[in-house]
C-alpha cells in the first residue's frame, strides 16, 4: 500500500475518535460545507493545514455532500528549500497543490520592520481570498484548531481586555460572497501531533525569518505564555480546556456589564431600572 493510503487510513481508523469524528462534528455543527461549495484549502506547509487537506479529501470521497476542493499555497517569499519541502510533502500525501508567488514578506517588513506579523497576516489573508476567487471558490478553509480557539479566548481577556473568540466561520467584509471556514475547529493540537508522529511526517513550522529571530531574542510570545497557563490549569482540572471553550457558547448576558453587537453597545444600566 502506498504511504499516502496508509496516512489516509490512519485518520479514519487509528485516529477516528480524536480527529475524524471531531472534524466531521465541526463540519456538521457549524454547517461549514454545503452542497456545491468550492473550497480553497489554504496550505502553509504545516501539520494543521496538511491534516485539514487530508480530512477534506476523505470527506469529499465518503461524505454525502457534493463539493469541490482547490489546494492553494501562497509563497510569500519562501526560500528555495521551504518551497521544495512543501512540494515534497504535497506529493508524499497526494495533495495536488497550486503554489502562487507574492511579495508579502518583503512588503510587510518594509512597512513595519519592528513588528511585521500583523501586516503580514492581513496581506496573506487578502492574497488567499483573491486567489480563491480567481479559481471560482466561494470559501477559503484555514487550519486553526481547538487549541487556537481557547488560546484566543484567554489572549483577548488577558491581553486585550475583551471577551471574544475565533469563530468557526466568518463572512468576508472585502470579498463579496466569500466565506472563511475553520474545519479543524474541534480537533486538539496534541492529537494532530500524535497523528504526525504515528505517520512519521516532518512538516515545516513558520518559515518567516523575522519570527525565528524574534523567538530567539524574546524566548517566548503571548500565545506561548497562554499555552503554559492552560497546561498548568489542566494539571488541577482535566476539563479546563472544555470549560474555556464552553464559556464562549454559554454567555449569560444578565451577568455582563456591557456588550457590543456590531455598532450597537448595550450596558446593563440601560434596562436596570425598568425591571
Amino acid at each position: 500500500m502506498e504511504k499516502y493510503r496508509e496516512i489516509e487510513k490512519s485518520i479514519i481508523k487509528k485516529f477516528r475518535k480524536e480527529i475524524w469524528s471531531k472534524f466531521v462534528k465541526g463540519i456538521k455543527d457549524y454547517q461549514l460545507i454545503q452542497q456545491n461549495d468550492k473550497v480553497a484549502v489554504c496550505m502553509s506547509g504545516g501539520k494543521d493545514s496538511f491534516l485539514m487537506a487530508k480530512c477534506l479529501q476523505e470527506l469529499q470521497r465518503h461524505g454525502q455532500i457534493d463539493f469541490e476542493l482547490e489546494f492553494i499555497v501562497m509563497d510569500p517569499g519562501y526560500t528555495a528549500y521551504t518551497k521544495r519541502k512543501i512540494n515534497d510533502l504535497a506529493k508524499e500525501l497526494n495533495v495536488p497543490i497550486i503554489m502562487f508567488k507574492t511579495d508579502v514578506f518583503k512588503v510587510a517588513n518594509t512597512l513595519n520592520k519592528e513588528a511585521p506579523c500583523y501586516m503580514c497576516a492581513r496581506m496573506r489573508r487578502g492574497h488567499l481570498y483573491s486567489k480563491a476567487k480567481e479559481l471560482g471558490c466561494n470559501k477559503i478553509a484555514l487550519g486553526h484548531h481547538f487549541d487556537d480557539v481557547i488560546e484566543t479566548i484567554l489572549l483577548s481577556v488577558l491581553y486585550g481586555g475583551e471577551f471574544k473568540t475565533m469563530m468557526p466561520k466568518v463572512h468576508s467584509d472585502n470579498f463579496e460572497g466569500m466565506e472563511l471556514i475553520r474545519p479543524m475547529y474541534l480537533v486538539k493540537e496534541r492529537d494532530i501531533i500524535a497523528w504526525t508522529k504515528y505517520n512519521n511526517l516532518k512538516f515545516i513550522n513558520c518559515a518567516c525569518e523575522f519570527t525565528k529571530k524574534n523567538k530567539i531574542k524574546s524566548g517566548t510570545s503571548k500565545r506561548e505564555a497562554v499555552k503554559k497557563i492552560i497546561d498548568e490549569l489542566r494539571r488541577d482540572n482535566k476539563y479546563v480546556e472544555y470549560n474555556i471553550f464552553k464559556s464562549a457558547e454559554k454567555v449569560n448576558l444578565n451577568t455582563i456589564i456591557s456588550y457590543q453587537n456590531d455598532a450597537i453597545e448595550k450596558h446593563f444600566l440601560d434596562e436596570y431600572d425598568k425591571q
